[in-house]
């Protein structure tokens, strides 16, 4: 986030907000899904009173500077590190719990700016993303039947009637804690937390692992290359602040819509609840609610595309979503799963590039390659997530085009959740350290080898 910025210019504005507030509202009268059943709620129309009126989580200005960023990535300039919890909760919005995940994707960072010698810009999946898409609307255990949980915005994980009823409070909950999530990311990011001599230390960590010793070599050149700087004297400030953006699915259009403002500058609409949202799998449905919605707001977008997306798909989002074909608007997520990525990836980049949209490409290695364990976990293997990784920059190079990104589930916490590493999780430890409510994430560990081996294959590009 660029907290540094002094711009509050997503306050409200009379001038022509009726115009664009019946625009923004054109997704009211299409089709829609994967939303709670709380319009009936006696508290409904209190908590979307209350978001209409809270400040805005991001300001316009920010979300202008994201853009500009996103486009220097599209162009080839930069790289996208966007990652964080596979759903936040509220229980999990301690300092320790947030300060954990901001140091991971500071570290990552780290290693990928070296290994791309680029710019990283870097994102968290955090400050918002309570919400999960679910492919059936109801869980049943043991013959009790009850709505399945949609995230800490909608119900509670308890699998009890009063826990999993939607309640629309809980909108304004997940409000007041992003807001002070922001808050502690902005300490962090800006109070010395983030230097990068300090980051750098906390990787010599993770290579003293004799798990890791082969990462040795690479952190090695970080550490002349950081030595160096110190040697000549450099103690500029952007060794010691970072920019860092926030970013979750636009999932409940209730939640998006209350905390869309119009900027006073432009008179145009921002979604101020992050910097940068995206469109799920579920959900990208060219004539939906959400692709029409986020299709009328200022922000950066992402879209997820999986296996199935065909280039005339992608095309129609374009289209959509990036009329003007402005850099930096619009991302293209692909989640396609080890074993689809390279059969499935190259007609779609080349239909796009040939369209002259300049989209940013950037991977999610982890939704397409769930599995259950042998003993009833979902997991993730990380030779898949890998081998998913290894063929988005196979395809890339073919094409001669840029990958752009990685998007990525993962906590600062010694979890386990997913299956490999160099120090290897398996499936007895999912007993006693899985702790996701929703999907399996990596863990601190697996996080920073993964950083390395992607930036081993980007320095070897050099």
């Amino acid at each position: 986030m660029t907290f540094n910025s002094t711009d509050t210019s997503s306050t409200p504005t009379t001038a022509g907000a009726g115009a664009v507030d019946a625009a923004v509202d054109h997704w009211r009268t299409l089709p829609i899904s994967q939303q709670p059943d709380w319009r009936d709620h006696p508290g409904y129309g209190a908590a979307v009173a209350e978001l209409s009126m809270l400040p805005p989580l991001v300001f316009a200005g920010e979300v202008d500077v994201l853009r500009s960023r996103l486009a220097e990535a599209a162009a080839g300039r930069a790289f996208l590190l966007q990652g964080g919890d596979c759903a936040e909760t509220f229980e999990g919005a301690t300092a320790d719990r947030i300060s954990a995940r901001v140091k991971t994707i500071l570290q990552m960072a780290v290693v990928l700016t070296y290994g791309a010698s680029l710019p990283v810009i870097k994102m968290g999946r955090m400050a918002g993303q309570f919400a999960k898409p679910r492919s059936s609307n109801e869980e049943t255990r043991d013959g009790v039947t009850l709505p399945a949980y949609r995230g800490d915005m909608v119900n509670g994980f308890d699998f009890t009637a009063a826990s999993r009823a939607h309640d629309p409070a809980r909108m304004v909950r997940a409000y007041h804690t992003s807001a002070s999530t922001l808050n502690l990311i902005r300490a962090f990011t800006q109070g010395g937390f983030a230097d990068l001599r300090l980051v750098h230390d906390w990787n010599r960590g993770f290579t003293a692992n004799p798990a890791h010793s082969r990462y040795e070599s690479l952190a090695a050149e970080i550490d002349r290359a950081v030595r160096f700087m110190d040697a000549c004297g450099a103690d500029f400030e952007a060794l010691k602040r970072v920019e860092f953006f926030a970013s979750h699915e636009a999932l409940l259009l209730d939640y998006e819509r209350a905390l869309t403002r119009t900027d006073s500058r432009t008179g145009l609409p921002y979604d101020t609840s992050a910097h940068f949202l995206w469109i799920g799998e579920r959900t990208r449905d060219l004539d939906s609610a959400h692709v029409d919605f986020l299709s009328r707001v200022r922000n950066p977008i992402g879209v997820k595309l999986g296996p199935t997306t065909r280039p005339e798909d992608a095309l129609a989002l374009i289209d959509k979503l990036d009329p003007n074909r402005e850099p930096g608007r619009l991302t293209f997520i692909t989640r396609m799963g080890a074993k689809n990525i390279r059969e499935k990836l190259p007609d779609l980049v080349e239909k796009v590039t040939a369209s002259g949209a300049q989209v940013l490409w950037v991977t999610d290695p982890m939704h397409g390659n769930t599995v259950t364990s042998p003993n009833g976990y979902k997991t993730r293997n990380f030779d898949d997530i890998m081998d998913e990784l290894r063929g988005f920059f196979e395809v890339h190079k073919a094409l001669g085009t840029f990958p752009g990104g990685l998007h990525v589930e993962m906590t600062g916490d010694d979890v386990a959740e997913c299956l490999g590493g160099a120090d290897p999780v398996d499936q007895d430890a999912f007993v006693d350290g899985y702790a996701s409510v929703c999907d399996p994430r990596l863990n601190h560990m697996q996080s920073l080898e993964m950083a390395f081996l992607v930036a081993g294959a980007l320095a070897g590009k050099k």
